[in-house]
Formats: structure tokens, C-alpha cells, sequence
């Protein structure tokens, strides 16, 4: 079978690449091992556990009504319905997606794929007493994204221990859950599952949760959930876990030398890994570097002239958003478009409770950059929205160029993050100055309006606190 163009790997990336190249007028396929689109995001990921941690807000704004006089009974969680609806949720837009396929012409192979050469791939049936084929193609996007990460002492053959994908397949509702991992996804589900009434602890080998954010954003979260967690165990190391039949009993060691707890399970979250092994990629020309991922250049172009690679297979930040831009880029170089991935802010968000979010220059880049930044924080305590919700907690900080005034980055903790993040992004991307920011009206009372707020902080200028710009300079 011979395809101009093949896609390997149905996630946001591939299927965003396949989805325009059939648009552009190209022949194209789209071969992938699960009877779905979606990849990761989709069937393991980002939705499943967004819409989770939906149901957990909701529980915990239930508790946060009783300020207000508002009184609910204690709920009472039916975990198979819950089950049932989050994967109706990704039933429903993965449906969509097999549409989109059908509509554009898009072919589907469902198979796991090892190139053989430049031009060639061998395809193993998944299906029961399925043959295997071999297609030719001029040119191949590899998106075959990533996988959790897997430490051999941990894997103990235990129901008990659980990866991410294991924890979002909500079994049941462990009276007990120990998280090991302080990064995104450890958190994330810690909270799903300590609103859905498990007793979470968190341990963390470094001196901080999330230690790729800044602290000034993490620091209203890890007060938040101190109180929502059994324990946060900073510095701190598993170094063996043990199935008793009954519980899994892990043994730590910490700043206070070591220490035995048992737990009814245990989730790995230390981070993915990309899934470039066992592809045959050794085959092409295309390089690998030591770490697994896929050289490439800015239009996504590998080493090897019929190959391209985007997403969590070709770099960090492994993000479903990153990995459809660049899956538009590729296409578009292939199309002889001056297609060009450079862009100057990548959003980040962490879906905890409160959420954070960052895009363009971060503080923690400036410890390695030696850039000279004016950093305006403007704290929601001041904001009449955030008192109205009963979310004070959060703040919104720029970073910015003090010659020009030009928005180098932005930085939000607090409820709705993630969705308030995009005008920043915006604003980087156009080179907007703070005074741009500062004069852009924005409505009245809202979460957003703190990203003015912020500009006008660091002019000296904002109405709802007083700190001239004298004693801002420098955050």
C-alpha cells in the first residue's frame, strides 16, 4: 500500500497534521494502535482528568457554601456513574474525531508501525488474526507521543501501584493514596482523588511541589492543599515499596532520617518519557538524542529528508497544544509554506484547585538568562471578583522589559488560570507593552481585569493598591 503522507500516531498532534494536510489537498493516513483518536490527551489524559477534576471543584465548592449559609448534605459518590460519565466525555469527542477522519478522507490504519527505511513501514495488525502490511510513503509525521515514566523498583506487580493511566481508570476510591511525585500530574490527581474522599499524601525528592513553576505561584496552592492533603513530604525518597496482600507498605527516607507507612495505593508520577524506542527510527536517518527524543528543526524537518516529528516525541514541553502547532508547521513546510515553529510564548497549565499558569519568560529563566526584568505583582486580594468568589488566594504577575515595557511573560495562580493565561499569551506574541495591556479596558468585576491591574502595578498607577513604581521596581 503506497500513501503520500503518513501521520504515526492519533494524538493532538497527529490528527491536527492530518486533518490540514487532507485540507491542503493531499492523500493522507493516519496509522494508530488504539481503535480511537485521540492519543494520550484524549483516552488517558488531559481530558479524563480535567473533566475529574471538575467533579472534584464542584465538591469542594459545595464545602466552601457553608461560609455563605448554604448547607448540602455529605455526597454520597456513586464511582460507577462517575466512571460511566467521564468516559462518555471521551466518547463523545472521540466520535467527533472519527468523523472528521471520514469527512476529510482521511484514511485509518490500526496497527503498531516499525520503519524498515526512509520510505517504508511495517504495520502489525492489533486486531485478532489481523496480517501485517507494508506501506510506502513519501513523506512520514511521526507523532508517536509519550508514555509515563517507569521506575524497576517500583514495579512490584501490583494492582496497588498505579500509573497515571491507571489512576484516571478510577477503580474505586482508595481510603488511602500515596502519591509519589510532586510534579503536574501527581497533584492533579491527588486532588481528584482527595475530594473524592481519599486520604492523599505527596512525596517529593526535591525541596518543592512543582519545581519547574515559580514559587510565588506555587506557594497560594501548596497552602491550599496542606489543608486538603493527609501529608506533603518534601526531600524526601521512596526507596522500596511491598505488597502485604492488604495495603502497600512504603519506606521513606527523609530529613528526619527513615520511616514505614502503608497505604491502599500508591500512584507514579515522576514524569513521561518519549516513545521513540522500538520504532525502528535506527532504520532512518533521523537522530535521536540520549534522553529519546527525535532531533528536529523549526519546521519539524528530522535529519532523514522523508521524515518529520512533532509533539512529546521531538522535545519538551510535552503539551497537546505544542504538539498541534507543530503538527501545523510540519504541514505546511511539506505544503512549501515559510512555515516556522518559533513561537514566543508556550502556555503551561496546572489544573489543580487553585490553577496556575505561565506563558513566555518565567522568574526561574531568569536565574540561567541574566536578563534584566521589572516583575509587577498584583495580589487578588485586591481584586473585587476574587472577594465575591471567595478566591483571594490568587495573584497575576508580568514580567517586563524595563527599556521598552515590553510583556516578556505572565504569570497567574488562582481559580480560572488556566483559561485567563490566553490573553497573556496573546499579548506576548504581539509584542504588547504594559501600557497596552494598562489601556486595553477590560470588564468590570472580573478575574481578567487583574492582568490590567498588573500593568498598571507596575507603572505606579493601580487604583485598588498604592505602591509607586519607585517601590515596585524589581517585584
Amino acid at each position: 500500500m503506497h500513501v503520500p503522507v503518513v501521520v504515526l500516531g492519533g494524538g493532538p498532534g497527529g490528527y491536527a497534521a492530518a486533518f490540514l494536510a487532507a485540507d491542503l489537498g493531499m492523500q493522507v493516513a493516519i496509522i494508530e494502535r488504539d481503535e480511537r483518536l485521540g492519543g494520550t490527551c484524549l483516552l488517558r489524559g488531559c481530558i479524563p482528568s480535567k473533566a475529574l477534576l471538575h467533579v472534584g471543584r464542584v465538591l469542594s465548592e459545595a464545602r466552601e457554601m457553608e461560609e455563605w449559609g448554604i448547607h448540602f448534605t455529605k455526597p454520597n459518590v456513586d464511582i460507577d456513574a462517575l466512571r460511566a460519565r467521564k468516559d462518555k466525555v471521551i466518547s463523545a469527542l472521540t466520535s467527533g474525531l472519527a468523523q472528521l477522519a471520514r469527512r476529510r478522507n482521511v484514511t485509518l490504519i490500526r496497527g503498531t508501525a516499525r520503519f524498515t527505511g526512509s520510505t517504508t513501514l511495517e504495520v502489525a495488525s492489533v486486531e485478532p488474526g489481523g496480517a501485517s502490511q507494508t506501506i510506502t510513503f513519501e513523506h512520514c509525521i511521526l507523532a508517536s507521543g509519550s508514555r509515563p515514566s517507569r521506575i524497576p523498583a517500583f514495579d512490584i506487580g501490583s494492582p496497588r501501584v498505579m500509573d497515571s493511566t491507571g489512576a484516571l481508570e478510577l477503580a474505586d476510591v482508595p481510603e488511602s493514596l500515596l502519591v509519589v511525585g510532586g510534579g503536574y500530574i501527581g497533584l492533579e490527581m491527588g486532588t481528584v482523588y482527595a475530594e473524592l474522599g481519599s486520604k492523599v499524601s505527596v512525596v517529593e525528592l526535591t525541596d518543592t511541589l512543582l519545581p519547574g513553576a515559580d514559587r510565588d505561584l506555587v506557594k497560594p496552592l501548596q497552602k491550599r492543599i496542606e489543608g486538603l492533603f493527609s501529608a506533603i513530604m518534601l526531600r524526601t525518597k521512596v526507596v522500596k515499596l511491598e505488597d502485604t496482600g492488604t495495603a502497600v507498605r512504603a519506606s521513606f527516607e527523609g530529613p528526619d532520617g527513615p520511616s514505614v507507612q502503608e497505604f491502599s495505593r500508591v500512584l507514579v508520577a515522576v514524569g513521561r518519557r518519549p516513545n521513540s524506542d522500538g520504532l525502528g527510527l535506527e532504520n532512518t536517518k533521523a537522530v535521536v538524542s540520549p534522553k529519546g527524543f527525535v532531533e528536529v528543526d523549526g519546521q519539524q524537518r528530522t535529519a532523514d529528508p522523508h521524515l518529520f516529528a512533532i509533539g512529546d516525541v521531538c522535545g519538551e514541553p510535552m503539551l497537546a497544544h505544542r504538539a498541534s502547532h507543530q503538527g501545523k508547521v510540519a504541514v505546511e513546510a511539506l505544503h512549501g509554506e515559510p512555515a516556522l515553529f518559533a513561537p514566543r510564548a508556550i502556555p503551561a497549565v496546572v489544573f489543580t484547585d487553585p490553577e496556575i499558569a505561565w506563558a513566555g519568560l518565567t522568574e526561574n529563566d531568569l536565574a540561567t538568562s541574566g536578563q534584566t526584568v521589572e516583575i509587577s505583582r498584583y495580589p487578588w486580594i485586591a481584586s473585587g471578583r476574587a472577594h465575591a468568589l471567595g478566591r483571594t488566594d490568587g495573584l497575576t504577575k508580568i514580567l517586563v522589559d524595563p527599556e521598552t515595557d515590553t510583556v516578556l511573560g505572565v504569570g497567574i495562580v488562582g481559580a480560572g488560570a488556566g483559561e485567563l493565561i490566553a490573553e497573556g499569551v496573546l499579548a506576548i506574541e504581539m509584542g504588547c507593552s504594559a501600557r497596552d495591556l494598562m489601556e486595553a479596558i477590560h470588564p468590570h468585576p472580573t478575574l481578567g481585569e487583574t492582568l490590567a491591574f498588573s500593568a498598571e502595578n507596575y507603572f505606579g498607577l493601580a487604583t485598588e493598591i498604592y505602591r509607586p513604581r519607585a517601590e515596585s521596581a524589581g517585584g
